[in-house]
């Protein structure tokens, strides 16, 4: 990690990661919007012009009509119809193309003017590395779209996901580091009980992250419209295996996957309170205090959004709050565990 702070690099990586940010949420409307599969070829020059003109838009919509998701799914779609999907695609990436250009443009100025010492460009080649990763991801998951089913791999889509979300996690705390200094990573430090209950809440969250992926990947949200029931049962019959526990229904199966999501959710509202009262209990600075009063408040309202995109059977307005809230948690989380950290080495 880095050990020269700077101000100007403390800024941009706050903003990269903002538009990373961005592109999750935006990605998630994209997908419940069903607009991914809209642009069937991955072009990354060419593909900055949109169609011009009514006998290029009519060729788009030719290739579109080829694909397993305008017969099975949107064949009643005219091509007025189509620019709709097609633009929110269209949106998404280039919005990507211009993360890449904010990413890559920031970090050689810097280099070059050793803003960014040659020994410390480590993390930020591995961000870099990342963003490609996540761009070939994207597109890896879009291909598995566009020749037998008419839906993109729920597996593909949550480890696309992840890589965005490792990226923003190394942005921010790097962010973090150029704000409030990086530490002496030669001292070692005990991580606090209170430290590991923000570690564990991290990783509940980020299990819950994960398998919001593979609900939007298997349209689980669909499954049930009623809270806390489902399906008119608490524990739906054989969920978890017709004749038996089967782990494949953990990852595979709709109805379990979705089944899991919903209630994984209450572990984060357990672990975070009780973070709190060990914060309290062991009189820390009043701003993590607080801090850790309002992020009981946002997974709060983070799981009420949640049982409303149920109730609503997955309004794409509620599920895109529901998604940005994810994401907001998730940057709490990189803060609380950066600052609870640097408090315990105050402590060593």
């Amino acid at each position: 990690m880095p050990k020269t702070q700077h101000r100007a690099i403390m800024r941009w990586l706050f903003a990269f990661a903002f538009i990373v940010a961005f592109l999750i949420v935006f990605g998630g409307i994209v997908r419940l919007t069903r607009s991914g599969l809209s642009i069937v070829e991955w072009n990354p020059v060419s593909g900055v012009v949109p169609p011009v003109g009514e006998k290029a838009w009519a060729e788009e919509f030719f290739k579109y009509q080829q694909t397993p998701e305008y017969l099975h799914i949107n064949s009643w779609m005219t091509v007025n119809d189509y620019k709709f999907i097609f633009w929110l695609e269209w949106i998404h990436r280039i919005v990507a193309r211009l993360a890449g250009l904010f990413y890559a443009i920031p970090v050689f100025y810097f280099l070059f003017r050793k803003a960014i010492p040659w020994k410390e460009f480590g993390v930020y080649f591995v961000m870099g590395m990342l963003f490609i990763g996540q761009a070939f991801m994207g597109w890896y998951m879009v291909a598995s779209g566009l020749v037998e089913r008419p839906a993109v791999d729920h597996f593909r889509l949550t480890i696309h996901l992840l890589f965005a979300l490792t990226l923003l996690a190394l942005a921010l705390w790097t962010a973090y580091g150029h704000k409030y200094g990086f530490p002496d990573y030669g001292k070692k430090a005990i991580w606090s009980p209170v430290s590991k209950l923000a570690l564990v809440s991290l990783i509940v969250l980020l299990i819950q992250i994960s398998y919001g992926g593979l609900v939007a990947g298997l349209k689980a949200g669909h499954v049930s419209n009623t809270w806390p029931l489902m399906l008119g049962q608490w524990i739906p019959q054989g969920i978890f295996g017709a004749e038996g526990f089967n782990p494949n229904n953990l990852i595979e199966v709709p109805q379990t996957v979705v089944f899991i999501h919903r209630w994984f959710a209450f572990l984060g509202l357990i672990a975070v309170p009780y973070a709190y009262q060990q914060a309290k209990r062991r009189n820390y600075p009043a701003e993590i205090q607080r801090g850790l009063i309002w992020l009981i408040v946002a997974v709060a309202a983070q799981i009420t959004l949640g049982v409303l995109t149920v109730l609503t059977n997955v309004n794409v307005p509620i599920a895109s709050i529901h998604q940005a809230g994810a994401v907001t948690l998730f940057w709490l989380g990189i803060f609380f565990i950066h600052r609870l950290r640097a408090h315990d080495r105050l402590k060593a």
